[in-house]
């Protein structure tokens, strides 16, 4: 493959695991909302999983099970690592009368999110996982054509 494209499928590469990382991480900020649609009260979190579904379809589609996986695993431990970095930022004092934010409302915002922080990532593994795992089942079933014929099983698979 020449130079010039592998660049390009690098670059691809790159942008979509930027996408995936930053939905992912931001899910998990903002988890802690609660909202309510008609009679169902349900965390803002979702708002950014399908982004997070549809870059794993593509990354599977293109760079294989392999890139998913390790992209995956990546991300859980980015997570893992913005969490850490909120427990350190709630533990050190604000700036009495400066800052914006007192140390109560910072906490409030960010310091209960990390109660479900292990959980979450877990669960983000599993179904990493097992997503990867349907779309090949069903790439093997189907073929390599009919992408959306794939995705569309594969989801309703997974729910």
């Amino acid at each position: 493959m020449p130079f010039f494209l592998k660049a390009k499928k690098y670059l691809v590469f790159v942008i979509l695991a930027g996408i995936f990382i930053t939905n992912a991480v931001t899910a998990e900020v903002i988890a802690e909302k609660l909202i309510q649609i008609g009679p169902f009260l349900m965390s803002i979190g979702i708002l950014p999983w399908p982004i997070v579904f549809l870059t794993t379809d593509l990354i599977i589609e293109y760079f294989g099970e392999k890139g998913v996986k390790k992209l995956s695993l990546i991300t859980a431990d980015l997570i893992a690592y913005s969490f850490l970095i909120l427990l350190l930022a709630t533990s050190i004092p604000a700036a009495k009368g400066i800052s914006p934010v007192n140390d109560a409302q910072f906490t409030a915002v960010f310091g209960q999110s990390m109660w479900i922080v292990g959980g979450s990532i877990i669960a983000f593994l599993v179904f990493q996982f097992m997503d990867v795992t349907v779309f090949w089942f069903f790439k093997n079933c189907i073929g390599n054509n009919k992408i959306l014929l794939r995705a569309g099983f594969k989801r309703a698979a997974l729910g």
